[in-house]
């Protein structure tokens, strides 16, 4: 099974992809983990990216394709892979489809600005395991509960990178869903609903909806 997940940041792409990765015994590919994870180990690509993320921007195509070329080529990706934010743009969704051709199911998650915005304000990552927290869960504890780092908020995800974030989404990524949709690729699903429902409904289309 090979699957996309799109929607614009802060939409549960994450959450979902870990849940349907354990469901179908395929790996959850973030293109931004491994991003982050090489500013985090300050390696040379690393240095690269942090020029783009930290302001809120799309990192270029080439440099995208690249780091996803390499992690799918991994035996593990041989059975099936979760994309999860790839690809952001129609020049990237072009590169794949040339690997892969239509035989993957592209799911959209659909949620309203007011809700994305109140999530991603309220977001707080592990600075050493990277697990996420929301402030509304946390009860007022600043640590992770997983390994006892202390929680901080991304700087990609503050005011100012938010709104470029979006800015960026509406101008390069919302195109795609244009793009699959002319394909009879897309499949929509309301994301505002409470998590757990937006997975049954994700598994209902994957289990139900695709030839």
């Amino acid at each position: 099974m090979r699957i996309v997940l799109l929607g614009p940041p802060g939409a549960g792409k994450g959450s979902q992809a870990e849940r349907l990765s354990a469901r179908y015994g395929i790996p959850h590919i973030s293109t931004g983990n491994i991003m982050r994870e090489h500013r985090k180990n300050q390696t040379e690509l690393g240095y690269v990216l942090d020029g783009y993320m930290s302001k809120g921007l799309l990192v270029p195509d080439g440099i995208t394709l690249g780091i996803v070329a390499e992690r799918l080529s991994l035996d593990d990706c041989k059975n099936g892979f979760l994309l999860d934010g790839f690809p952001r743009s129609v020049p990237q969704a072009e590169a794949f489809e040339k690997d892969y051709s239509d035989n993957f199911a592209v799911i959209n998650l659909n949620v309203t600005e007011k809700v994305l915005l109140k999530r991603i304000a309220g977001r707080r990552t592990c600075a050493k395991c990277s697990a996420p927290y929301h402030v509304d869960t946390l009860n007022g504890k600043t640590f992770c509960v997983k390994c006892g780092g202390s929680l901080v908020q991304r700087s990609d995800e503050t005011d100012a990178a938010v709104r470029k974030r979006f800015q960026v989404y509406n101008e390069q990524t919302k195109p795609l869903i244009k793009f699959y949709l002319k394909r009879n690729m897309l499949k929509d699903v309301d994301g505002n609903k409470p998590m757990d429902e937006v997975f049954e409904d994700i598994v209902r289309i994957l289990e139900n909806d695709l030839p």
